[in-house]
């Protein structure tokens, strides 16, 4: 869940190629799956539970218009999570953003329904989508867009050799309060 009560600052991180990975299973019970035509829905339900989105609806048409042109794409690089029972609980995506003409890989939209936090899953899919995202790009440097709300993502992600950046534009991401973001989140890291 997005933690709405203190100050919004948009972050964004970066893990420098080379980092090791930390490496976390999933729980029992649960698994990975690549997203399939029709997992739209799964998506935006995951989005909207942790606060992304007000309505599904809306988070249905970010993702129409953002990811399903390239439909091809989504099913190599769009994991999610799903319990015993079939329903997708979680997902992250391994996705590319451009800073002027050069591309990079991100990751990007880590949620887990709130019902499913602390298990441990998110630390989980974090790796499992690094894992990813360096079988398709090679190990490069990776960025991540995330924000002052999301500081316990951003705790997963420091685990993982993240750190927050300063560097404004990347990704087409303003990233406009860097020091007021520190200063806020200084009390959330651990």
């Amino acid at each position: 869940m997005l933690d709405k009560t203190i100050k919004y600052y948009e972050v964004i991180m970066k893990r420098e190629k080379g980092t090791p990975l930390l490496e976390y299973l999933l729980p029992e019970g649960y698994r990975y799956v690549m997203y399939s035509p029709g997992d739209e829905l799964s998506w935006a339900e995951i989005e909207t539970s942790v606060g992304e989105f007000n309505k599904v609806e809306d988070a249905l048409e970010y993702y129409s218009k953002k990811y399903l042109p390239y439909i091809d794409e989504l099913k190599r690089r769009c994991l999610f999570v799903e319990n015993s029972k079939g329903k997708k609980i979680a997902t992250l995506t391994a996705w590319w953003s451009y800073t002027d003409k050069r591309r990079d890989p991100w990751l990007q939209w880590f949620s887990v329904m709130p019902e499913h936090q602390n298990k441990s899953i998110g630390k989980a899919l974090v790796y499992e989508c690094m894992k990813l995202l360096i079988e398709i790009e090679g190990d490069h440097d990776v960025y991540l867009p995330t924000q002052t709300w999301s500081y316990k993502a951003i705790n997963i992600y420091r685990k993982q050799g993240f750190k927050i950046i300063p560097e404004k534009g990347l990704g087409g991401f303003k990233n406009e309060n860097y020091e007021l973001a520190i200063e806020l989140l200084k009390d959330y890291m651990r």
